[in-house]
């Protein structure tokens, strides 16, 4: 008899992680955007830290260690900076797991060379593994050619491509965000169209739970939510409007002067420390 093979998968995922120790590095996604809580509104959270979370207090109810877990991500990176930034960083304090997701910066460029970028990252990878570290990448969002995002579609498909070669040639696990067709939901979104709300990370943070083959913490996080009621067309060109001057201009301002939303921050969490 043949197996099912995603039957199969969860059925051999396990609860608890081996991994000790874990370092996010990365953009905007992995910060956290935007994904506020109420006790520290001037810090976003993020599914990378929900992630980090899981594994840990699964980790200590099974009588083992708290993970110990840092973030280098920063806003506005395109991805030879994540790698440039970050990389040596995160590899110097010896994490068991590293995640490297980025190019979502690059994508949203005019001029950007995919597989350019894509060799970058299997640079990247390959460093990391020979250093005996595993890897966790992330597959861009399918949007369905729908929405803001529709001319980026191509684009986010040919580096998914790169980054499914990168992880069976180097042996690295991937967060399949364009998989997992839910997670599209505008509603799960935030205004600004390319960073998810909190709902949104929590789902993030299940789909990379299943990409490092864990079990994920809400078993239904692949199930869209319930259908929403039909915008108007004046409605949906208000809130386009609203969007393209809150949104839009202040990035296309950024490009035009060199600058990034990622200037003046630095990591939030940029050594590794208990999660307890």
């Amino acid at each position: 008899m043949i197996d099912n093979p995603s039957v199969a998968g969860a059925q051999s995922r396990s609860a608890v992680p081996s991994w000790s120790s874990y370092v996010a590095i990365g953009d905007s996604f992995s910060e956290g955007l935007w994904d506020i809580v109420p006790e520290r509104p001037d810090q976003c959270r993020g599914w990378a830290d929900l992630t980090a979370l899981t594994m840990s207090a699964r980790r200590q109810a099974a009588g083992l260690e708290p993970l110990k877990y840092a973030n280098l991500a920063i806003r506005g990176k395109v991805l030879r900076a994540i790698i440039d930034e970050q990389l040596d960083a995160a590899l110097a304090m010896k994490p068991g797991l590293i995640s490297i997701i980025g190019g979502g910066n690059d994508i949203l460029r005019p001029n950007v060379d995919i597989d350019s970028i894509a060799a970058h990252l299997d640079h990247a990878v390959a460093t990391a593994r020979a250093a005996g570290v595993d890897v966790l990448m992330g597959t861009g969002t399918d949007f369905g050619g729908h929405g803001s995002l529709a001319l980026t579609r191509s684009r986010v498909a040919l580096f998914n491509a790169h980054i499914w070669s990168i992880a069976a040639h180097r042996g690295a696990y991937v967060q399949d965000m364009w998989g997992t067709r839910a997670i599209a939901d505008p509603r799960l979104w935030a205004d600004d169209r390319i960073h998810l709300t909190t709902e949104g990370h929590y789902r993030a943070a299940d789909i990379a739970l299943v990409g490092l083959r864990l079990r994920p913490e809400n078993p239904r996080y692949r199930i869209p939510l319930e259908p929403a009621p039909e915008s108007g067309l004046k409605e949906r060109a208000l809130e386009n409007l609203d969007w393209a001057k809150v949104h839009v201009g202040p990035w296309v301002k950024r490009r035009l002067t060199g600058t990034s939303s990622g200037d003046t921050r630095t990591a939030k969490y940029p050594t590794l420390e208990d999660i307890v």
